[in-house]
């Protein structure tokens, strides 16, 4: 098992237990120095058929906790999960049938699920966010209408929220929800970010041209690979090695600084986590 000498945190992965690389790209990621993981629910369509009641999306949420605690054990570190409901979701529910209107209220019903479990300490945060393509006027503001819900639960929790969103680097408009809610800016997190963001927290994919800019900055962000665990696109979108390999990257790059404000301030200001304990 490879030590970098520094904490090394996956902020944003999924693992397939059942069908994919599951506990076995956890100690590959160990293997090359990664020592925690944030685990995301995958879309809850994947654990069957759309839902149609709140309590459906707990077979995600479920199976996300048992994998992390499993990962827990496999790590030098540990696993923590976030729960949340994906925002493409809503596309899904209006091409079955149902309204924008009906199809945000499911869903955050389905924030409020998530909820429960990080208020029982079984899960650390919240996923909400919106549509990264074009949609109707509708359906975008009933996505907004779910994502300030689970700021105003992340507010209550006092807990981070990632986002799922369109592409881009300017989200103040999106912060100013946030705080507006009650939830400070920098415990919202923009999943699958290309660089720094502005007006909330990136979580920036491990790629070189993206960690450069980020590292370059005194400004916090996180590290992510996106990995879907999808039997059907192996890899995608990032290995679970390619997060201790980019560490490595920066370290012999001479970003030291960067790399302890990703894996050791940024998840503490975000999260609340102590990743050197």
């Amino acid at each position: 098992m490879t030590d970098l000498g520094t904490p090394v945190l996956d902020n944003h992965l999924h693992l397939n237990a059942a069908e994919g690389q599951g506990l076995a790209a956890v100690e590959t990621f160990a293997d090359a120095g990664g020592t925690h993981l944030i685990i995301i629910n995958r879309p809850s369509w994947q654990y069957g058929s759309l839902p149609e009641t709140p309590a459906d999306f707990r077979q995600g949420f479920d199976a996300t906790i048992e994998v992390a605690n499993d990962a827990t054990d496999r790590l030098p570190g540990r696993a923590w999960a976030v729960l949340g409901v994906h925002p493409t979701l809503i596309s899904r529910l209006v091409e079955a049938g149902q309204s924008p209107e009906a199809a945000a209220e499911l869903m955050t019903a389905g924030i409020d699920i998530a909820a429960e479990y990080v208020a029982d300490g079984a899960a650390l945060g919240l996923k909400s966010g919106r549509p990264h393509y074009e949609v109707s006027d509708a359906v975008w503001a009933a996505s907004n209408q779910v994502m300030r819900h689970a700021f105003q639960r992340g507010a209550e929790l006092g807990c981070a929220v990632q986002l799922h969103a369109e592409a881009g680097n300017e989200f103040r408009e999106v912060g100013d929800w946030a705080e507006a809610a009650g939830l400070p800016r920098e415990r919202v997190v923009k999943h699958y970010a290309d660089g720094p963001v502005e007006g909330i927290t990136p979580s920036v994919t491990a790629d070189k041209e993206a960690l450069r800019a980020a590292a370059e900055r005194d400004t916090p962000f996180l590290m992510e690979t996106d990995f879907l665990d999808d039997p059907d696109r192996p890899g995608a979108v990032l290995g679970p090695k390619t997060v201790p390999r980019r560490v490595r990257w920066l370290l012999e790059a001479g970003y030291e600084a960067a790399v302890k404000r990703a894996h050791v301030e940024t998840p503490a200001a975000v999260y609340g986590i102590d990743t050197t304990a």
